[in-house]
């Protein structure tokens, strides 16, 4: 993510949890999927709800509410499932809502606040301001801590 900061442009989605706008890079998108079912596996973190069989790949599920720790919310019709993929993985992102689809000039992203007991904090990899919008620009690799995968 530190390179796609880096850039002059960054094209990212925008979705929503709670009240706050998230975004992570398109390049690492590859679909918004509305929510279907989820089969649970066994012995798995809290967060992750499980697989889904899309078009014929199975495909790991995190509910992004629980993987930060904010307050569980029933399924709604605006909730989503966006597919990612990270190197060689693809998993899936349950969120509130998918909103847009938007270019970030880099001079309007600032790194990390320094939030003392925040538990989002590892995952944030910047913060950008947009007009009266602010977005927090996710650290995919950290979301999908290698010692989780």
């Amino acid at each position: 993510m530190t390179n796609a900061i880096e850039q002059k442009n960054l094209k990212v989605i925008v979705f929503q949890l709670a009240d706050k706008e998230y975004a992570i890079p398109v390049s690492h998108v590859k679909g918004i999927e509305k929510l279907m079912h989820i089969t649970r596996v066994p012995k798995t973190e809290r967060f992750v709800k499980g697989v889904i069989n899309l078009r014929g790949v199975v495909t790991p599920v995190i509910d992004l509410r629980e993987r930060f720790d904010l307050p569980i919310s029933g399924n709604e019709e605006t909730t989503r499932i966006i597919i990612i993929t990270l190197e060689t993985m693809e998993v899936g992102f349950i969120v509130d809502s998918a909103n847009d689809v938007l270019d970030i000039d880099a001079a309007s992203i600032e790194q990390q606040p320094e939030v003392v007991g925040s538990l989002e904090e590892d995952f944030i990899a910047g913060v950008a301001k947009l007009e009266n919008r602010l977005l927090i620009l996710l650290h995919l690799d950290k979301v999908l801590n290698l010692n989780e995968k």
